[in-house]
């Protein structure tokens, strides 16, 4: 009788875990705190000319997929959008973009002076998107300037990260 209930006490006790662990929501990977921390870390790889790090501050495939897609108004069955198709097409306008600004700005020195989305926000259950981050910077010569080096920014679970590399004009 003794063995029975420790082994029950054993399935509770690892359901119980199960439960409130599997009921958290997964967290996104390589997130910053604030979105002044993520636009330090994209300014100080853009200066390094570093592709892979840029694209590892941006939202991966699983992330997309698992995390961001089922929320999406595109990701309705009514709509008839496959993932495949949603994903490719950001990716691709993603790095076509990041290839873009590495052209223009790989390897110039910034300075945060500040973060802000100029346009749209959008909150869904799980995650906020902020449209066209613009960043204020100081540049080499100390001048104040504007710029666009990714496009929007998710904040889930009081972390940020980089949605895509797409600027909009």
């Amino acid at each position: 009788m003794t063995a029975r209930r420790s082994t029950f006490g054993g399935w509770v006790l690892g359901v119980g875990i199960c439960v409130s662990s599997c009921n958290s929501s997964p967290l996104l990977s390589n997130t910053y705190p604030s979105p002044e921390a993520l636009a330090t870390a994209v300014i100080d790889a853009v200066a390094r000319r570093d592709a892979a790090a840029l694209r590892g501050l941006a939202l991966s495939e699983e992330e997309f997929r698992e995390q961001i897609w089922p929320e999406l108004p595109a990701a309705r069955p009514e709509r008839n959008l496959p993932f495949s198709y949603v994903w490719g097409d950001l990716r691709q306008k993603s790095d076509e973009s990041l290839v873009r600004t590495l052209a223009v700005h790989g390897g110039r020195r910034y300075t945060l002076v500040s973060v802000r989305s100029a346009g749209e926000t959008t909150r869904y259950p799980s995650y906020t998107v902020s449209r066209q981050t613009v960043l204020q910077v100081r540049d080499e010569t100390g001048a104040e300037i504007e710029l666009r080096l990714f496009g929007s920014t998710i904040q889930k679970d009081g972390a940020w990260k980089v949605f895509s590399y797409v600027v909009d004009e």
